[in-house]
């Protein structure tokens, strides 16, 4: 399969996206849906990104505040006490690794940004902050543009898309993307926001019609690592939701995604190499 965005320009290092690469996600929360409270301490984060790095993680993403269904915003003195310091030790200790920050708070970017961190993974579509747009623009920082409809407390209260999840998340992002054009951001990536505002049959939707958004002709980041649309069809729980995960990271890659956002980043890495052995043997 031929993508149309090949590289990302992440703080000089060009990364090559011709082929699809696994995002690990590191969250130091106490309460995110799977692995909150795990890597709230410094020492166990830096194993679980050494772990992430070694099984071959293309980008860590680090995130200090939950934004599973029902979440509230922490203060922003919290998310940047979880996040910065940790940044600043994985820019140490791993100093050939991309780092990304998942906020949608420009202060938290910023320092971030500062800190080590070479891309923004936003949740908001830049709604929660106004400031973080401007921000990204004037640092050529890659970004994730991400469809959410509401806010993480009360979003998955009655959802609806009248048009049709993917028309409306489309339109979305052919908007937004012409208004971070203007602004003059150049490296950009979508991602549908699964489980963000979307009732089960609209993740399925999505997930079975990804291949719409090549037309934007940039990167589709895939984040559904063991998230409720997986467990909750499966009648299991985020804990026995791996196998899951696999089966839809394979027609996700087979429907246009480049980068798989994962927990489990040795069975996404797996998932990659025996999606591309087929398509290399087809």
């Amino acid at each position: 399969m031929k993508f149309a965005r090949t590289t990302l320009n992440c703080r000089g290092k060009l990364v090559d996206l011709s082929s699809p690469v696994v995002m690990g996600i590191l969250n130091v929360t106490p309460d995110s849906f799977y692995d909150g409270g795990r890597w709230g301490k410094t020492e166990d984060a830096l194993r679980q990104a050494a772990t992430m790095l070694e099984e071959g993680a293309t980008f860590l993403d680090v995130g200090g505040m939950s934004t599973r269904p029902g979440a509230q915003a922490v203060p922003e003195a919290e998310e940047m006490r979880r996040v910065i310091p940790l940044m600043e030790r994985l820019r140490q200790e791993f100093p050939e690794a991309i780092l990304s920050v998942d906020t949608w708070r420009a202060s938290v970017a910023a320092q971030a940004c500062e800190a080590g961190a070479s891309l923004v993974n936003d949740i908001s579509g830049g709604g929660f902050d106004s400031g973080l747009w401007p921000l990204l623009a004037r640092l050529q920082v890659p970004y994730v543009l991400m469809h959410i409809s509401g806010e993480p407390e009360s979003m998955q209260t009655a959802p609806s898309y009248p048009q049709g999840p993917v028309l409306e998340v489309l339109d979305y992002f052919i908007q937004k993307v012409g208004m971070l054009r203007e602004m003059g951001l150049r490296d950009i990536l979508v991602d549908p926001g699964f489980g963000f505002g979307k009732q089960l049959s609209d993740n399925y939707q999505l997930l079975s019609h990804l291949d719409v958004f090549k037309i934007l002709e940039l990167p589709i980041l895939v984040g559904i690592s063991r998230k409720s649309m997986v467990y909750k069809l499966l009648n299991t729980t985020p804990e026995h939701a791996l196998p899951g995960t696999a089966a839809l990271h394979f027609a996700a890659l087979d429907r246009g995604a480049q980068v798989l956002r994962a927990h489990d980043v040795r069975a996404a890495v797996e998932v990659v190499r025996l999606w591309k052995y087929m398509h290399e043997i087809a």
